[in-house]
């Protein structure tokens, strides 16, 4: 299935309320994107619209079903995510992002810094205006687990003794901890979900996200660039050590003995690690490992009162991740 094909079905399941709200969102995105100045507005803009699944605002609105606070909390998912993706091409120095140029590499360091700082703040800004409190620290505490999860990334680079537990600890801090603040949102804002659903839809979105994280770790790898937009092997030139990379090192002991701040140092030499990290089966390890999370988000959702046809929706979510990397 391809991916318009995914989306198309997704929205389908979701029903028009789903497509009303998602419409809702990428003109409340625009709008807070064009409204702080012409240059901050461009970079902005430029972000906000250069694609990407607004995965994080579907399952705002499913977990939640309606309300006015929904297209709030949708839109601070969001910006919150696309505002921790501007400040990681600063640290990494990124020149392309979904094959686009990043504000770092258009307008420089300390446009970028500005940009992730305006995102960051009217992300908060627009939860505010929802009145609940419970709400703005469930996406503040998914902000300072992005920041902690930075800091043991940075930790770790080009590091050889990263286990398989560190790495899953820094996908929950990086990536799973926004998915489940989406969902914990959509429950406590929607008018027919309540706070007791927000456990269980918090525990479907953590595993939604390492499941996420898992498969895109696994397509810097096997992935050419017109796919992913960016270099295959992008993680290894910058030193960062994931999954596939860890399961390799257990089965290649050449790989184990590999320093790759020396090894891997253009292009053309993370292409040729990453032929070997896949002769050594990791790649089916990791995306096995990723599927066990998919199958456990699918549980939770046992554990939440929806509708059926947003429960459907949310198991096309869980699939439509794994098929993304197929």
């Amino acid at each position: 299935m391809s991916a318009a094909d995914a989306l198309e079905t997704l929205l389908t399941a979701g029903g028009a309320e789903l497509a009303r709200g998602l419409r809702a969102t990428e003109a409340r995105l625009a709008e807070v994107a064009e409204g702080h100045g012409p240059e901050l507005g461009r970079h902005a803009s430029g972000t906000l619209s250069a694609g990407g699944k607004r995965l994080r605002p579907v399952i705002v609105f499913l977990c939640g079903g309606s309300g006015e606070g929904l297209l709030r909390a949708a839109a601070a998912v969001e910006l919150l995510h696309m505002a921790s993706l501007v400040h990681d091409d600063v640290l990494d120095r990124a020149p392309l992002r979904r094959g686009a140029p990043t504000v770092f590499a258009s307008g420089g360091r300390g446009a970028a810094v500005a940009t992730g700082d305006l995102l960051f703040s009217r992300a908060f800004a627009e939860l505010r205006r929802t009145g609940s409190e419970p709400a703005v620290a469930a996406l503040s505490e998914a902000s300072s687990a992005l920041a902690r999860g930075e800091l043991v990334q940075r930790a770790d680079a080009w590091s050889a003794s990263v286990s398989a537990e560190r790495y899953l600890q820094r996908c929950e801090l990086k990536t799973a901890s926004l998915f489940a603040a989406a969902a914990r949102l959509g429950a406590l804002l929607g008018d027919d979900s309540t706070p007791a659903d927000a456990d269980a839809l918090a525990g479907f979105g953590r595993r939604i996200g390492l499941a996420f994280q898992i498969l895109d770790d696994v397509l810097d790898v096997s992935g050419p660039a017109e796919r992913t937009g960016k270099h295959r092997g992008t993680d290894l030139l910058d030193g960062t050590v994931t999954l596939p990379l860890i399961l390799a090192r257990e089965r290649d002991p050449d790989l184990a003995a590999m320093d790759l701040r020396a090894l891997v140092s253009s292009p053309a030499q993370a292409d040729a690690v990453c032929d070997r990290i896949a002769r050594t089966g990791a790649l089916g390890a990791a995306r096995e490992e990723a599927l066990h999370h998919v199958a456990e988000a699918k549980a939770a959702l046992t554990g939440a009162q929806l509708p059926e046809s947003r429960g459907e929706a949310l198991q096309l979510v869980a699939d439509g991740v794994v098929e993304r990397y197929a």
